[in-house]
């Protein structure tokens, strides 16, 4: 018999107050992914081109599609009824103030891969949640909150919108992935796990000419395969959308690589660290692998800004760890 998300959530999060906060805030998420996932089914016809640019740039500087904003007001529609204090968006430039009783943070990539909207491609939704500490209703103090290192996550997840509308989701106590089978999320038999080590990467090699060494040479011995360094033959795979990446190695197992390189804007890396690489990190350690900026685990890093970039290495733990001794070897 399937087991319900509310069920699974009930099981994992009614001991106190805080977990029912939590477990109230995902399954709002959840409702929120419904009307993204809807949005997307009918892309491309005359009244619904959800991959069209609309104003101008977000907080990160980069263009928002129509469904950049549509996504981002279903999830703030849906979680303003539960105990969210304090909203954080990619395409927020500042906190979002909701419930000032409220006891948790939310911090959210609203539409992950929005680049291959038109491209009928995998997109989605990362998500994480932080207990809030501040005892004020100020914007400086729940901003401090937003900020805290990312082992503070209660929870944190994604949903993917592709053949299936998909989530993968962590309380802390494990992992488990679950599908929207009419208008429930039920678990998937699949048990998400990360093997020790693989023979995958996933990195964007039209970049190759512009990173830093480490990171060249260790491609290069991937690429070298059995005669290589590594003793292996590599496949490599690149979807361009995050949450299609991490569902693929938590399915397959591998390594996702976005190193920092010497582009313009590109020097601390790209990702950002409260809206994609914490709460994936999360996901990542909870399901046995590693994350890290490729020297420092991800969770252990306090961030400085809500919209700070990083670097994201992830995947299997010897694999980040086989990086990692690159980078320190490496100038």
């Amino acid at each position: 018999m399937s087991v319900s998300l509310t069920h699974y959530l009930s099981q994992n999060l009614d001991q106190d107050e805080i977990g029912k906060a939590v477990k109230d805030t995902v399954l709002s998420l959840c409702n929120s992914s419904k009307i993204i996932a809807q949005a997307l089914s009918v892309n491309g016809l005359t009244d619904a081109q959800f991959g069209d640019q609309i104003g101008g740039l977000n907080a990160d500087g980069d263009s928002q599609k129509a469904l950049d904003v549509l996504a981002d007001k279903a999830i703030i529609q849906e979680i303003s009824n539960y105990p969210v204090a304090a909203y954080f968006s990619e395409e927020q430039d500042e906190a979002l103030l909701l419930d000032k009783n409220g006891s948790l943070i939310v911090c959210v990539d609203p539409l992950d891969g929005s680049s291959n909207i038109d491209n009928n491609l995998s997109v989605g939704t990362i998500f994480s949640i932080l207990p809030r500490q501040a005892e004020l209703f100020e914007p400086d103090y729940l901003m401090a909150d937003a900020l805290q290192p990312g082992k503070n996550q209660l929870a944190s997840g994604f949903f993917v919108y592709g053949p299936q509308t998909s989530l993968i989701l962590t309380t802390g106590n494990g992992i488990a992935g679950f599908i929207l089978s009419g208008d429930d999320f039920v678990q998937m038999e699949w048990q998400p796990s990360l093997q020790e080590s693989s023979d995958q990467f996933a990195i964007n090699m039209s970049n190759m000419r512009h990173w830093a060494p480490q990171a060249r040479d260790y491609i290069q011995k991937c690429l070298d395969g059995l005669e290589g360094a590594f003793a292996r033959n590599y496949n490599m795979r690149w979807c361009g959308s995050l949450v299609a990446d991490a569902w693929r190695i938590f399915r397959q197992g591998g390594i996702f690589l976005y190193p920092e390189d010497n582009r313009q804007n590109y020097h601390a890396g790209r990702l950002r660290l409260i809206y994609e690489a914490n709460p994936i990190a999360f996901l990542v350690e909870q399901a046995g692998g590693r994350a890290s900026d490729g020297k420092t685990p991800i969770l252990q890093i306090k961030p400085q800004a809500i919209h700070q970039r990083i670097p994201l290495i992830f995947g299997c733990r010897k694999d980040v760890l086989n990086y990692e001794l690159h980078h320190s070897n490496k100038p």
